[in-house]
């Protein structure tokens, strides 16, 4: 730690040890506060946001601003997401293309209605037509690294200087929302309709909430032979990441790993001799259990780094736009999406997941999902559709829609 003109800088490594910590903390604060379970809200959630809080606090009181080292947090991102690929099976992705294709173009149709939604809110706090992008896709379905990549272009060409403050102040107040929207939605969903998961389905992340104090089914040995079969797919995930930026296109690198898990999967015979002797990880507790650890923790350690106090001067406008921006996306959430999947409880997932990413991170879409599922229920077809279509065509959609809207505004 080094403490440098009123800033204590955290390195990686007490970073992602602090971030285990705040996951600990959100799991007792979910065990002690029925509410926070029964809604579904993320542990990491819990812990990371009061974190955040007490380090605002102490910001308050001694001048003293915290900052991490979050290198490794974004390679816990990329493991999550190779997890995701392995377990993806090629016949769980052909059922997946029709609502596959209806989330996606709900979505673009949604993306379009959170940028005029941004901008008439702003127009109403007589703001420029930019402010509202700014608190649009720009920020929300865009996150932090939209608004941070965005934001300079937007400063100089529409003449507002505090761009960056205002992307970023909207990307981390939707993170929050989104945080704590989606569990209560799909609750929601689930006792009016009574909707019930597959029972032949397993989780993909994690172990079921009841289910959490039962030993472990597997040895050493099987945790490693995961841990080898992830790395084989970021390898291959980083070369097809190289060849795809030599081609033109880039990608975050958790994309391509997701879909080298995809490939090595559903490509490679499960009966074909590995060095480890065993068969290929998929849907195995090792793989769940290893995508909780990294989602968890890559979570913990995005919310407990909220610099809280630097959102201060901006909360009033741009909360008052983020307040229009809930009710439209609560509103598509259950009138559009939930009747658009189907009714059913792969539907409430869903909208879970629908609810972190319409306001959020993709990070968070799943973490929202992965609540619901150990409270009700595994939903596998929720974890095919919801990553693909935010983690790839949202990215797409939004490099044509932004500069679109900007012009055209």
């Amino acid at each position: 730690m080094d403490l440098v003109d009123g800033t204590l800088h955290i390195k990686s490594f007490l970073a992602v040890t602090t971030g285990i910590i705040v996951l600990f903390i959100g799991k007792r604060l979910n065990e002690k506060v029925a509410f926070l379970q029964n809604f579904s809200i993320p542990e990491p959630v819990t812990g990371g946001l009061l974190f955040s809080i007490i380090l605002g606090i102490v910001y308050a009181v001694s001048g003293v601003a915290v900052e991490y080292d979050l290198a490794a947090r974004d390679f816990l991102l990329v493991y999550f997401f190779t997890t995701i690929g392995i377990n993806a099976s090629l016949k769980d992705l052909i059922s997946g293309g029709k609502p596959l294709v209806i989330l996606l173009v709900i979505t673009i149709v949604y993306m379009a209605l959170q940028n005029l939604t941004g901008i008439t809110m702003a127009s109403l706090f007589d703001q420029p037509s930019q402010v509202g992008m700014l608190s649009g896709t720009v920020s929300l379905i865009g996150g932090h690294g939209t608004a941070i990549a965005w934001a300079p272009r937007i400063a100089e060409d529409y003449n507002i200087s505090n761009a960056m403050e205002i992307g970023i102040a909207s990307a981390t107040f939707g993170l929050i929302l989104a945080s704590v929207m989606g569990g209560p939605i799909a609750k929601l969903l689930i006792k009016r309709y009574d909707l019930k998961p597959n029972k032949d389905e397993v989780l993909v992340v994690g172990v079921a909430n009841d289910e959490q104090s039962k030993p472990v089914g597997f040895g050493y040995l099987d945790f490693l032979d995961a841990i080898l079969a992830i790395h084989v797919s970021i390898i291959v995930g980083v070369f097809l990441n190289e060849g795809l930026e030599n081609m033109g296109l880039q990608l975050p690198l958790f994309v391509t790993c997701l879909f080298a898990g995809i490939l090595i999967t559903n490509t490679i015979p499960k009966n074909m001799p590995r060095w480890s002797g065993m068969a290929w990880p998929t849907r195995k507790p090792t793989i769940a259990l290893i995508a909780d650890i990294s989602l968890g923790t890559f979570l913990a350690m995005s919310l407990m780094s909220l610099q809280l106090w630097t959102l201060v001067d901006l909360a009033g406008p741009i909360m008052g736009i983020l307040a229009a921006q809930v009710v439209v996306a609560v509103a598509i959430n259950l009138f559009v999406v939930f009747p658009a999947m189907g009714r059913n409880y792969d539907a409430a997932v869903v909208c879970a997941g629908f609810g972190g990413i319409s306001l959020g991170s993709t990070p968070t879409a799943m973490a929202n999902m992965s609540a619901v599922s150990k409270q009700y229920g595994p939903s596998q077809l929720a974890f095919i559709i919801v990553p693909l279509v935010c983690a790839f065509f949202i990215d797409i959609v939004n490099a044509i829609f932004i500069p679109l809207f900007l012009k055209s505004f």
